[in-house]
């Protein structure tokens, strides 16, 4: 189906093209929304796992989560022992909760990732903001963790 809309003011136009039948149609149907059915279904039972990147900076570890769409107050952060684990919820905009859609690209629900620091880490000073969609937590290692440079001689 073609949809036209010639000015804003007017009413969508729509051109039905003929329906073709072919015997591989209900694999082409099952197929072409794979995606979005597999996408809903993850997310209601599983949720997701947000993108990360971890690297080191200055001698801090540095953890980045791609956690787009989420309040910060929806994420909990927790250090048991040297595992941080994040967690939080995407919920969906209550404003299109009740649309109906036509191809969801996009994840929702609870997500959970884990990581296990080293024992190089000062617990008292991890540091966690939340911007533009990116969770940044940094992590700073103790002062005598840091390497040093001897001199021989």
């Amino acid at each position: 189906m073609v949809i036209r809309v010639t000015s804003s003011n007017a009413k969508p136009q729509t051109d039905e093209k003929p329906y073709m039948q072919t015997p591989f149609r209900v694999f082409e149907d099952f197929f072409n929304d794979w995606m979005a059915r597999t996408a809903r279904a993850g997310n209601s039972h599983e949720g997701y796992r947000p993108s990360v990147d971890i690297y080191e900076r200055e001698g801090d570890l540095v953890i980045k989560a791609d956690i787009p769409g989420v309040d910060e107050k929806a994420i909990d952060l927790k250090l048991e022992g040297n595992v941080l684990t994040i967690r939080g919820e995407r919920k969906i905009d209550p404003e299109t909760e009740k649309s109906t859609f036509y191809q969801v690209e996009g994840f929702y629900g609870n997500f959970s990732r884990s990581f296990r620091l080293p024992d190089s880490i000062d617990a008292d000073k991890i540091t966690a903001k939340c911007g533009n969609g990116v969770l940044t937590v940094t992590v700073p290692s103790k002062p005598e963790a840091q390497p040093r440079t001897i001199k021989v001689g």
